[in-house]
């Protein structure tokens, strides 16, 4: 379809090397755009298929998303940007984030970096006219039983979106999120690798299916296409039917 057609597009995926943001990275390479992604591991090489990880035709560059002065003075060797993907995230499990150390690290990256991203990328949003897509969760719509930093990080970033595209519409930006419900990455395997915990957690989605990667991205491509053009501020759920009941 011509309207999701990415080619002599610039794009970049924070926390694109694994996971969700990489099926959204991969995505957008399969459609022609040149796409940029930042990830924690020193190169693109450390990341393997078993992990979620398919690095191929993508521009690769490691970034600790929690340290904000280096997202501000770093060079992202390309002068243009036309989508900005924000799904970088982490979880504490074991009751670590009721310590104050682990409430501010999981803060720190899946809220306050969304902040510094897109902060640093307005400047090119605003000369391309833009998308920004931030990647939250259906956390933000619900309890999440021992991890308040999680849930607070997720709600916070809905909050976010709905306030940046209000403000950055003016210039020609549109935000919009993404909340998905329960995909199979690395941050789930305490639930998808558990039968028991795995089995009652289908019984509460209608369609009886995890997430994938590929269900994100289609949503993603949706948000950042001209079809999405009248769209702003909006976050949406893409979770099977979670959260209906």
């Amino acid at each position: 379809m011509q309207d999701t057609d990415f080619t002599g597009k610039r794009i970049l995926v924070v926390g694109g090397s694994s996971g969700i943001g990489n099926g959204m990275a991969q995505a957008f390479r399969a459609r022609g755009g040149e796409v940029h992604v930042w990830g924690t591991r020193a190169k693109a090489e450390d990341y393997k298929k078993e992990d979620g990880s398919d690095m191929t035709g993508l521009h690769y560059h490691q970034m600790d998303v929690s340290d904000f002065a280096a997202i501000e003075a770093h060079d992202p060797g390309f002068d243009g940007l036309d989508v900005l993907v924000l799904c970088q995230g982490t979880v504490i499990y074991g009751r670590g984030e009721f310590e104050m150390e682990g409430f501010q690290k999981v803060m720190d990256v899946n809220l306050n970096s969304l902040m510094a991203c897109a902060m640093k990328f307005h400047p090119m949003l605003a000369a391309s006219k833009g998308a920004l897509i931030t990647v939250s969760s259906t956390a933000a719509f619900h309890a999440t039983r021992g991890n308040p930093a999680y849930n607070a990080s997720k709600t916070g970033a809905v909050g976010l979106t709905r306030t940046l595209a209000e403000a950055w519409a003016k210039d020609g930006i549109r935000v919009n999120g993404i909340a998905p419900g329960l995909v199979d990455t690395k941050l789930t395997k305490v639930t998808t690798e558990n039968p028991d915990r795995l089995s009652a957690s289908l019984k509460g989605i209608p369609m009886r299916r995890l997430g994938t990667p590929e269900d994100m991205a289609g949503v993603a491509l949706f948000l950042a296409s001209p079809l999405a053009s009248y769209v702003l501020g909006q976050t949406i759920p893409v979770d099977g039917g979670l959260i209906l009941s």
